[in-house]
């Protein structure tokens, strides 16, 4: 599964409704049953973009396509530019069999999660400091490497 990362940035250059304004326009198409998911969470969402919890953990959305990641990217960083990365996507995130997990802080992880689940079957909370879903292709390509040190050595 590929991955693809976005750093939107947020407060002071965003309110915390903009920035999910932002996320929820990047990652799916106007009028379409995603749209109106995001839309639906759009309070839950904004509270934990201000408690700066997608600052070192994203949102992360997974269907048949890549799996995207949003992070928020706060004060300075986020007013000069650093790190920021609002390109488009070349696809809806939110089309198809999608789900999308929030990130959350432990302390209130229970009523986030509850409040999500009256909004959306799709949109769920993760522990920030957990992974949550978030994959690391890596840890699998490396398992499968292997290194003919021989031939390496004689070439």
């Amino acid at each position: 599964m590929s991955t693809i990362a976005r750093r939107v940035a947020a407060s002071p250059v965003r309110t915390a409704s903009e920035a999910w304004r932002f996320i929820t326009e990047l990652l799916s198409k106007p009028d379409s049953s995603g749209r109106a998911e995001l839309v639906a969470v759009t309070g839950i969402a904004c509270s934990l973009i201000a408690d700066e919890c997608f600052k070192g953990a994203p949102a992360v959305v997974t269907d048949s396509g890549p799996q995207v990641r949003v992070y928020c990217v706060y004060v300075e960083d986020a007013i000069d530019g650093t790190n920021v990365n609002e390109n488009a996507l070349s696809f809806d995130a939110t089309e198809g069999d999608w789900k999308m997990s929030l990130p959350c802080r432990e302390e209130d992880l229970d009523w986030v999660a509850a409040s999500l689940k009256k909004k959306s079957s799709r949109i769920t909370a993760r522990d920030m400091d957990g992974d949550g879903g978030v994959t690391d292709d890596r840890a699998a390509f490396l398992n499968q490497v292997e290194v003919n040190v021989e031939g390496f050595l004689t070439s």
